[in-house]
């Protein structure tokens, strides 16, 4: 059986910044528009959380009972290392899928935008069906369009929504970086593991790209993202707030151009991270001064 300490690292932590920044910054969005309900953003905070590390587990459980996590060189895996069984990461998965579910129809309710019911029900299965299923789309190079969408796109735009709402241009235009910086999470994974997931069968963008394409498609990732907010300041000045996060992706930039492989790759993951959640509070600060 799985120690609580395992569970906790198979619940993956330094990819939960996938889940808080998109709050951050779709409630940034939200305090610039003068629609700000604290207690409707951390609702929509705990969905989100709920859905990262159902994911994680979901991508452990399909991962672990294919064999394609035998070889990894990455974070451990529950069902991939037999610290638990695949029914147990099922379980668990499960869990947290219905956690978000029953939280995000409290929102629903409150809003009474019964819409976001079926906008729920897609990032449900977004994240069951990247690895689960006979046909998951991120063996099928799929997996970076999704995390923008879904870990992007849908939850800033969705967190600003359910507090003022409506849905408005800033908020889309915000959800950008935000799902740039996403896929440079899942980028670099899949750069680290290039090698063991194509011998597994594991055709992820990566794998289809080359380790080469795929060190110039993080640093796009990377740099995009600071583009786009300057591209806000006209109608959002203190969206510059975001140049002060800058020298943070510097270190992960140097490391993967430099070709770094394997387990070296995994301390770019973490400062990603630590890039993201930098860049979200800033950018999110810079929206809620707007106007």
């Amino acid at each position: 059986m799985a120690t609580p300490g395992q569970w906790i690292a198979g619940a993956r932590p330094r990819t939960l910044p996938n889940a808080v920044v998109p709050v951050m910054v779709g409630t940034g969005v939200a305090i610039g528009e003068g629609g700000f309900v604290w207690w409707r953003a951390i609702l929509a905070l705990l969905v989100a959380l709920s859905l990262q590390i159902g994911v994680n587990y979901a991508n452990d459980y399909s991962d672990g009972v294919r064999g394609t996590d035998d070889q990894r060189v990455g974070p451990m895996r529950l069902v991939g290392s037999r610290a638990a069984t695949p029914r147990e990461v099922l379980v668990a998965a499960l869990i947290c899928f219905a956690v978000a579910a029953v939280l995000g129809l409290v929102l629903v309710v409150v809003t009474r935008a019964w819409w976001i019911l079926l906008v729920g029900a897609l990032c449900i299965a977004a994240a069951w069906f990247y690895t689960g299923g006979k046909r998951p789309y991120g063996y099928r190079g799929l997996g970076e369009l999704a995390v923008f969408v879904f870990f992007g796109v849908v939850p800033v735009m969705g967190t600003a929504y359910v507090q003022t709402e409506s849905l408005s241009w800033p908020a889309f235009f915000a959800s950008i970086p935000v799902g740039l910086l996403s896929c440079s999470m899942l980028v670099v994974n899949n750069l680290r593991d290039v090698g063991t997931d194509g011998e597994a069968g594991k055709r992820t963008l990566a794998v289809m790209l080359g380790a080469e394409r795929t060190r110039t498609l993080y640093v796009a990732c990377q740099v995009v993202p600071f583009l786009v907010a300057m591209g806000m300041v006209p109608v959002a000045p203190w969206a510059a707030l975001v140049l002060l996060a800058a020298p943070l992706a510097i270190p992960p930039i140097r490391t993967v151009r430099d070709k770094a492989v394997g387990p070296a790759l995994i301390g770019v993951l973490q400062q990603t991270g630590k890039l993201q959640m930098a860049y979200g509070l800033l950018f999110a600060v810079g929206l809620a001064i707007i106007f």
